[in-house]
């Protein structure tokens, strides 16, 4: 009998495929894109941010020393989508109808092209970026770490400093929780707010590429971050906020402990399976941003795609081997 964990995994990974159609900007099922800023997702931008996000989870499931049956095909048509767009010379320029992040989607581009694909679009993609924009000044760590992560991924040469010196500075290190309230009550005070939540979180993606690797940190670094993940997830799965929670049980994993073993990982898998539709979808951030029941396709896809895409990337690699 499958675990929780894996049939959260099957179930996100099921939705996600039979909703490709609303991952493609090309594709006349995904509904009309338009310029409004209310509706989030509708604009190709936003579809292409989307594509993004499918690609990250293809490319962590892609690597070595997993074993292939452990997918089962269940990535094949999102595999086969993301070479595509990959390919297709009208993606990239979607980048530019955001151009507060345009650059950092190239760049995210260009190091999540996969294997074997004709790669004169990255090249391309990569040439354009400003040659500042892979430079530390004026940048937040966790900004530098995210960037340089990307960077070396795709290959381009830049001027951030190593993870070392950046790693003091992370909010992995340099965050510090709130008073701690009663924990797991539904009157607990959040021990971070919800934009360092995300930069932890982020952060510890980067450093430790999705679960590939270990982070770099000292064991006291690692400790402090270890309390920071439990307690925020221990608020997360009191107010039932599903996408943080997602986060955060992979970044536990990341930081070495196995969150099946630890309460608030287990928790919070309790939760996430509590949330899953019976077609697999987590329907939203969370229980307070959950689409309604008579919301269209388009704006459920909206809702939920991002949560039940982390949902399924946290699950696929807590059932893999830890970072080495």
């Amino acid at each position: 009998m499958a675990s929780p964990l894996e049939q959260l995994a099957a179930g996100a990974l099921d939705w996600l495929e039979r909703n490709l159609d609303h991952f493609d900007p090309f594709s006349a099922s995904a509904g009309p894109a338009t310029p409004d800023s209310a509706t989030p997702g509708r604009t190709k931008a936003g579809q292409a941010k989307a594509a993004l996000e499918l690609a990250l989870l293809c490319h962590c499931a892609a690597r070595p020393g997993r074993a292939p049956e452990a997918l089962d095909g269940a990535l094949d048509g999102a595999t086969a989508l993301v070479r595509k767009l990959w390919q297709h010379p009208d993606f990239p320029p979607l980048f530019d109808e955001d151009p507060a992040y345009a650059s950092t989607y190239g760049l995210i581009f260009a190091a999540l092209a996969p294997d074997g694909i004709d790669d004169t679009l990255c090249r391309g993609t990569l040439a354009r970026l400003d040659p500042g924009f892979l430079s530390s000044p004026g940048r937040s760590p966790y900004r530098r770490i995210e960037l340089r992560h990307y960077a070396d991924k795709a290959g381009v040469r830049h001027t951030i400093e190593p993870y070392a010196e950046l790693v003091p500075r992370s909010p992995l290190v340099a965050l510090r929780a709130a008073g701690p309230g009663e924990a797991g009550s539904q009157d607990e005070a959040a021990p971070l707010t919800t934009p360092e939540a995300y930069a932890l979180t982020h952060t510890a993606f980067y450093l430790g590429d999705f679960g590939r690797t270990a982070p770099g940190l000292s064991e006291g670094e690692r400790a402090h971050a270890e309390d920071l993940v439990d307690r925020m997830l221990r608020h997360c799965v009191a107010h039932d906020r599903w996408d943080l929670a997602a986060e955060l049980v992979l970044t536990q994993f990341i930081l070495g402990s196995d969150p099946l073993r630890t309460p608030s990982g287990a928790a919070a898998v309790e939760c996430l399976a509590r949330a899953q539709r019976p077609d697999g979808a987590i329907p939203g951030r969370s229980a307070a941003l959950t689409a309604p029941p008579s919301a269209p396709a388009e704006e459920f896809f909206r809702k939920a795609y991002h949560t039940t895409l982390v949902t399924a990337l946290m699950a696929l690699a807590v059932t893999s081997p830890g970072p080495s």
